[in-house]
């Protein structure tokens, strides 16, 4: 044995507890095992045959990709959206509901409409941007506006009796849906053009983004001033339309690690 390596085994030796020095002492085993754990691994430059290998493996996943346009088209684009669409199905369904409220209840709930569609619009502009900060969590903005609607409605509305309330309230579901779908499809198109590294989330914030065209629409066509129909039948739309777009999302993370999975199982055979 050299020098040094009693010294090392010497060294090692002294960190044990005083029960296992005794034993390393008359164990020539221990000794060798103290001896190859406390040498150090000489650690070289890597051949170029291994630098190679391991920029191969690096590229083989690797696709150009598209430069993403500034924020504020986006942003413009999701707005325009809504409102286009928002506009059409006002024209078609008429605005019975704005001669029934009071101005106090038209200003304040599509004032409250209109900041809720913009702040997840420009929360799903960050999220098409990977590394973008936010000033709010993308995972709490839908519950968030969802709470703050629902007591807007508390606040503005009062509770009525109705007869015949799930009729009347599945013909504003059967109505806003439609709508609802329809803006989700040029939503999703948009969200193709960045980035996106949450499907779940985002497809939440995309779902009730797009219900909110269908709740806009029926706060200004529907006439019916109870606080029960409008939670239930306007607000209820992008609820729903919300949920699809969480399940929308859970099934592209689910469908896409489930693709990752098997592409590693297959490099590594």
């Amino acid at each position: 044995m050299k020098c040094n390596d009693v010294d090392r085994a010497l060294s090692a030796e002294s960190q044990l507890p005083p029960q296992a020095q005794d034993h390393v002492g008359s164990c020539n085993r221990c000794q060798e095992l103290i001896r190859a754990l406390d040498t150090p691994i000489p650690v070289g430059p890597p051949s170029p045959a291994t630098l190679r290998k391991i920029a191969e493996g690096i590229a083989t996943n690797l696709r150009p990709v598209r430069p993403v346009a500034p924020a504020r088209y986006f942003f413009g684009a999701f707005v325009g959206i809504f409102s286009c669409i928002v506009v059409i199905g006002v024209y078609r369904m008429g605005a019975c509901a704005i001669a029934a409220m009071t101005p106090l209840q038209t200003v304040a709930m599509l004032s409250a409409l209109v900041i809720s569609a913009g702040l997840l619009a420009y929360s799903l502009v960050l999220q098409m941007v990977p590394g973008s900060r936010h000033m709010i969590p993308p995972r709490f903005l839908p519950v968030g506006i969802t709470i703050a609607l629902t007591i807007a409605i508390v606040v503005l509305f009062q509770f009525q009796h109705e007869r015949n309330f799930w009729r009347n309230g599945w013909a504003c579901i059967r109505a806003g849906i439609p709508l609802g779908v329809l803006a989700a499809v040029p939503f999703s198109l948009l969200l193709r053009r960045g980035a996106v590294l949450s499907p779940s989330i985002t497809g939440a914030a995309t779902g009730l983004l797009a219900g909110l065209v269908g709740t806009s629409v029926l706060e200004i066509h529907c006439p019916n001033l109870d606080a029960w129909h409008i939670l239930v039948s306007h607000l209820g739309v992008a609820m729903l339309c919300a949920l699809a777009g969480l399940v929308t999302g859970l099934s592209v993370e689910i469908i896409g690690s489930r693709s990752v999975d098997r592409r590693n199982q297959d490099q590594s055979r």
